[in-house]
């Protein structure tokens, strides 16, 4: 089996020794994306405008991909708040509407950057 790696300037690169997102056997591995604005380098400012940058920034790579957020299985998001997620729920089922992949959200300590809000996901692709 042959493992591709995933990259795309429409969003931004790894801030460490990874991929943006890894894809074999019909599966793809899409790395922890935070609001970080493509181009610019820096996070968005807020809960809200990071979750919508991260998301916008996992769709990207999905698509680089070759496939679609309709594809998306399995998301990981990991927030330093639990008290925003109302927020992150509203903000999440704009992009996940009539699909709802299995999903944990977990409130961490911390997240790279100084980031709020931190969103992996595993999807099918060809």
């Amino acid at each position: 089996m042959s493992i591709t790696l995933v990259h795309t300037d429409k969003a931004p690169a790894a801030v460490g020794p990874y991929s943006q997102a890894t894809k074999a056997g019909g599966t793809l591995y899409v790395s922890g994306q935070l609001g970080i604005i493509p181009g610019e380098g820096k996070l968005a400012e807020g809960f809200e405008a990071q979750t919508k940058q991260a998301l916008e920034n996992l769709k990207a790579i999905v698509e680089e991909a070759g496939s679609s957020l309709e594809k998306v299985m399995m998301v990981d998001i990991f927030v330093t708040d639990m008290g925003k997620f109302a927020d992150l729920n509203a903000i999440y089922s704009e992009y996940f509407t009539d699909h709802k992949p299995a999903r944990a959200a977990i409130e961490v300590a911390g997240l790279p950057l100084g980031g709020l809000v931190e969103i992996k996901c595993v999807a099918l692709c060809s």
